[in-house]
């Protein structure tokens, strides 16, 4: 799930910069594919930091920050698709963003969202069927004072 949109690029690069990270063909224009597989392979590396923290796929809105850093790592994509030199801002954008997502990762840092739920405990229910049985009252040995 993409936490961004190709807008959402548009409104970070001006449009010149976007048609050079993107038009493979010449065209002079933005190619929409080459952008949106960017934010869709930045996304995919959000979902790999955070999975172990937050039900994936989020339901409903996502949270701004994983726009933001859905949208750092996809320019950071983009310049390094290129033959080009990814420019310092971008570069330190990118390890800010990643940095951000060692930590909701490690829980240092809340994204706000339903955790997913805990695993079972060692001889807890785990899905499987379980059978309660009591204590014997009358055993063989209690039956034969009888």
């Amino acid at each position: 799930m993409a936490y961004c949109t190709p807008d959402d690029l548009q409104k970070l690069l001006p449009e010149t910069v976007l048609i050079r990270l993107t038009d493979d063909t010449g065209a002079g224009v933005i190619d929409e594919t080459r952008a949106s597989e960017a934010i869709a392979s930045s996304a995919e590396e959000i979902d790999a930091y955070i999975g172990g923290r937050v039900k994936l796929p989020i339901a409903g809105t996502a949270p701004p920050i994983l726009g933001k850093i859905n949208v750092d790592i996809a320019v950071y994509n983009l310049y390094s698709r290129v033959k080009e030199e990814i420019p310092q801002t971008r570069a330190d954008r990118y390890k800010n963003a990643v940095r951000l997502l060692e930590k909701i990762s490690k829980g240092e840092i809340s994204t706000g969202l339903q955790p997913p739920p805990d695993p079972p405990a060692a001889g807890e229910y785990d899905g499987a069927g379980q059978v309660d049985a009591r204590t014997k009252i009358f055993d063989a040995a209690t039956m034969e004072k009888y």
